[in-house]
């Protein structure tokens, strides 16, 4: 009797699991291939509810192929080149990016950042050089823009004659100045 009650519990049990549980057919978003599941209908809801915020949230496209009668909401495709960018494309899709300046020195004052500042406009015309004021009171002396540090080592090998300090240090450049 005692097995015959175990065993009565355990199908009415996994009887009542399976009529909450139900099958449900839900589309891959990347490939839209069809995955079948087997979930609750509570939790299928929750889910739902949870891709509706996603799916408002996110920039979507209306299917307009041809085999596709459902006119169901695709996310927008991105393009993903199989090559190297070269600098061109990456300054016309960012105006500002990580590269490299020239640091001749650094001084305390900023009447002595104007001095060093003269000084090197004279020694080298067509290199353009700022000031850097975000260590106050320090000031960087900063020259050209270089997309990488093998770009600037020949104007650095030059400007290193007149100042032994100066190093390659990683900046925020404009794309239209880089070299």
């Amino acid at each position: 009797m005692k097995n015959f009650i175990k065993i009565f519990s355990i199908v009415l049990f996994g009887g009542f699991y399976t009529l909450e549980a139900q099958q449900i057919v839900k589309k891959d978003t990347l490939a839209g291939t069809e995955l079948v599941m087997t979930m609750d209908s509570k939790v299928n809801a929750a889910l739902e509810s949870i891709e509706d915020k996603c799916s408002r949230t996110t920039s979507m496209v209306v299917s307009s192929d041809a085999d596709d009668d459902s006119g169901s909401l695709r996310p927008t495709k991105i393009y993903v080149p199989n090559r190297e960018l070269t600098n061109a494309e990456i300054c016309r899709r960012n105006p500002r990016i990580l590269g490299y300046k020239i640091q001749i020195t650094t001084v305390k004052s900023n009447d002595e950042a104007n001095e060093v500042k003269a000084y090197f406009r004279k020694r080298f015309p067509n290199l353009k050089v700022e000031t850097d004021a975000s260590l106050r009171p320090n000031y960087k002396i900063l020259a050209g823009s270089y997309f990488t540090k093998q770009s600037a080592a020949s104007d650095l090998s030059k400007v290193r004659e007149y100042f032994k300090s100066a190093i390659a240090v990683q900046y925020r450049i404009f794309c239209a100045e880089a070299k």
